[in-house]
């Protein structure tokens, strides 16, 4: 059951699509004075050395934000999202990067609040470590929850401020992670219909991963975008992600467009052989 560690992924091309959509996200929310609340149900360590036994096992970063470390060509949501992950390397040689819950404090305002739950215990308690050495603001905006994301989320909604984003994206290691990720939108969306809600999932040889993406697309909402990534073709022993993808409801107005600029760039620069390439669709009221 805990067997997933999110270091050995850290910043590689299925983070690069997340958090570059979660940096844009966030940017949007900030865009009004009001308040809001974040809710992330899996949350990880929130910050990874690259340079750690875990993370270099596979260096996946090397395929992912790697590719676009250098680059001075990035369209404008990957080049907001590299700029975030360089605010941690100081010296400019990429050692650390910040998962969900640090680029999300990065980008709240003091009245903004980060609710965050991890159910591994080790991740649980480094999260902790690690949020205590941040400063005192996001020591008072930030709650650390070790326990299940799916359940806890419920009592969160609808967040005082009636403004946030609740943020999905569990490793799916148990295959009973789509049914939940599904159920935890819908039940969401009955507690809290205007908030953002954002979901990642994997391209990998499963029936359950395909019909995740169309059930959510069968929702009843009148907004939704869903972007997919492949960086190869699927592994011949049906084992092994070869992209992902997010599906957004009530996504910001801004995010297609950004998209439809990004992607074909993000296929491409990720390429991992002649399979690679992205999909992009949505439903705007």
């Amino acid at each position: 059951m805990f067997s997933y560690r999110h270091a050995f992924h850290a910043g590689n091309h299925a983070d690069v699509l997340k958090h570059a959509i979660l940096v844009h996200t966030l940017d949007y929310l900030n865009r009004k004075d009001a308040p809001y609340w974040v809710v992330d149900t899996h949350a990880g360590a929130g910050l990874y050395l690259l340079d750690s036994d875990w993370s270099s096992k596979n260096a996946e970063h090397a395929d992912g934000v790697g590719r676009l470390w250098d680059r001075t060509d990035l369209p404008p949501i990957l080049a907001d999202y590299v700029a975030r992950v360089r605010d941690y390397n100081a010296d400019g040689r990429l050692r650390h990067y910040p998962g969900s819950p640090w680029l999300t404090l990065d980008a709240m305002r003091d009245r903004d609040r980060l609710r965050m739950f991890e159910q591994h215990p080790t991740e649980s308690d480094v999260l902790v470590r690690n949020l205590e050495k941040r400063d005192r603001v996001s020591l008072r905006q930030a709650t650390v929850f070790g326990a299940d994301g799916f359940e806890g989320v419920k009592a969160l909604l609808p967040p005082p401020t009636r403004r946030g984003m609740v943020l999905i994206d569990p490793s799916y290691e148990d295959k009973r992670d789509y049914r939940r990720t599904l159920l935890t939108v819908k039940e969401g969306l009955k507690r809290f219909a205007t908030g953002t809600y954002v979901v990642w999932y994997p391209l990998v040889q499963r029936v359950e991963a395909g019909e995740l993406a169309r059930q959510l697309q069968h929702l009843q909402v009148k907004n939704w975008l869903n972007v997919t990534l492949a960086v190869k073709k699927p592994a011949s022993d049906g084992f092994g992600l070869h992209g992902s993808g997010m599906f957004l409801v009530n996504p910001p107005y801004t995010l297609h467009d950004a998209l439809k600029t990004a992607m074909p760039f993000l296929a491409r620069e990720l390429a991992q052989d002649d399979r690679a390439g992205f999909t992009l669709d949505h439903r705007a009221a």
